[in-house]
């Protein structure tokens, strides 16, 4: 019954921004936000992350707003440093080889499916995943050389372990913006409370400023090699379904849910790991940044909503 009272309420919700006038919300120097957009994201986001299909329609909008507003500043942004809004189709289609598969769905066809549910096309997620991309790389531009990768740790870490029982997380996160250390014990306890009434999903949705957000901060599996060692031994013995502690970085604090665990004796492939490593920990310090800069460029612009 609560799904099918859910594919009413969505159709409604499709309905009525077929029907309804279009209304400007928000202003973004030369980018303007209507409900209508606002509704369009709504549809975009429960698509990606059906968790927030257990969410009042007022949340829902709410985030949908936030999230709308992220990615229309975003644009404005990489269009004054890029000349087209525009990827590689190769990696475009690797992007949503990722989005799909994440869902659980075999093919492109079966995702079109799925996106037309929600009366969705591939190109209205092809142009959000091109913003998204083109952030990165702008992101990747601006701060790769602040980077502080000890790379010679890593890879001693990761001889030490050639052939050994090698352990994996699936991860979900939730990393959360503070103005001061006094904040982090009431924000984090204000978390758990959201955890324990709508789940880790959608309190990812709500609360985590980091782009796995939109698909209720799922991370996917990761090599415990992978990890440095201050998230390490934050999860280091946890159990399935339990959250980290807060660990504190230098742009935000970090939440983690251990989804599942796996074991298995292998002999690592040390060049391969020794990547893996140094990509997490770069993409890890790259989202700290891009929040850094999101604050800095929405601080100055002509913003009127």
């Amino acid at each position: 019954m609560k799904n099918y009272l859910f594919i009413l309420f969505f159709f409604l919700i499709i309905n009525e921004a077929r029907s309804i006038e279009t209304k400007i919300i928000h202003k973004i120097e030369n980018e303007i936000i209507t409900n209508i957009d606002i509704k369009n994201q709504f549809k975009y986001l429960v698509a990606l992350n059906s968790g927030l299909k257990e969410l009042e329609k007022e949340k829902i909008l709410s985030i949908s707003n936030e999230s709308i507003i992220r990615e229309r500043i975003k644009k404005n942004e990489i269009s004054k440093n890029f000349k087209k809004i525009e990827i590689d189709e190769k990696y475009l289609n690797l992007l949503l080889s990722n989005i799909y598969s994440s869902l659980n769905l075999k093919s492109l066809d079966e995702f079109k499916i799925h996106l037309k549910n929600y009366n969705l096309t591939l190109e209205d997620v092809k142009k959000k995943l091109t913003i998204d991309a083109l952030w990165n790389e702008l992101i990747i531009q601006k701060y790769t050389s602040q980077l502080k990768i000890n790379k010679k740790k890593i890879r001693e870490k990761i001889s030490k372990n050639d052939n050994i029982k090698n352990k994996e997380y699936k991860l979900s996160e939730i990393i959360f913006e503070i103005k001061n250390k006094e904040e982090i014990k009431n924000k984090y306890n204000k978390i758990i409370k959201s955890i324990s009434q709508i789940g880790f999903e959608n309190s990812a949705s709500i609360y985590s400023f980091s782009e796995s957000a939109k698909t209720g901060g799922n991370i996917g599996w990761i090599n415990e090699n992978s990890l440095n060692n201050k998230i390490k031994e934050n999860i280091n013995y946890l159990k399935i379904g339990e959250i980290s502690k807060p660990i504190i970085l230098s742009s935000g604090v970090l939440m983690l849910k251990i989804i599942n665990t796996r074991n298995s004796l292998v002999t690592i492939n040390i060049e391969a790991e020794f990547k893996k490593a140094i990509n997490y920990e770069r993409n890890r310090q790259l989202n700290q940044y891009s929040k850094i800069y999101y604050n800095k460029i929405k601080k100055n612009l002509d913003f009127d909503g």
